[in-house]
């Protein structure tokens, strides 16, 4: 399903930028697709750090199968060494236990996330261990479809805006965010596209 807001967003940043207008129009009729379930999106994220996308998937599905429903207290309920047998590090077991504690404890209460702004939210997911500020802006964008999110960190973002405006020359996060001004409200819509213009296909974070 498309974001509701996606349409305007095109439309808004084909005039205020240009070279954006330039690269939404190669891919007409693409889309950023919403992730589902908080919890299980969080986790699969924290399985996939450090490993190709074929091994996270790998993990994932063994996990999954362990757990046999991917919820908060059934993770909870695992034995550390049945989450080693999946494919897990010690360290990402750690995470994964520290994620299903933070919900069923109510630490983190997805419903509450719509009446918060965008840094609430962040400083809440960053005080999972294995949860960044990248993995949370990830989420913010692809699960919560917060519209003007700008992954700074994000080597994708930086070398698509190194190709697109800059000649292929370095860009500093103070450049990136002096590029961005133009993408305001909607820059991560801006960053979808720029991620589009290095891979057409959509990644699963």
């Amino acid at each position: 399903m498309k974001p509701a807001y996606w349409d305007r967003a095109k439309r808004s940043l084909s005039r205020s930028d240009p070279v954006m207008g330039a690269i939404i129009r190669r891919y007409p009729r693409m889309h950023l697709v919403p992730r589902g379930n908080a919890f299980q999106t969080l986790a699969r994220a924290i399985v996939g750090q450090q490993i190709s996308v074929k091994a996270a998937q790998s993990v994932w599905e063994r996990f999954a199968a362990a757990a046999v429903a991917v919820t908060p207290q059934a993770v909870c309920a695992l034995d550390a060494s049945v989450l080693r047998g999946c494919g897990l590090s010690a360290r990402k077991v750690e995470y994964i236990g520290d994620l299903a504690a933070h919900f069923a404890s109510g630490r983190l209460v997805p419903e509450r996330w719509q009446s918060m702004d965008d840094e609430a939210v962040i400083a809440e997911l960053v005080d999972v261990r294995g949860i960044g500020r990248w993995t949370a802006e990830m989420f913010l964008i692809f699960s919560l479809l917060r519209p003007d999110v700008l992954p700074v960190d994000d080597l994708g973002l930086q070398k698509a805006i190194r190709a697109s405006y800059r000649g292929g020359r370095r860009i500093t996060a103070t450049g990136i965010r002096r590029v961005a001004r133009a993408w305001q409200p909607w820059r991560s819509v801006a960053t979808w596209y720029l991620w589009r213009s290095l891979d057409p296909v959509p990644v699963e974070y």
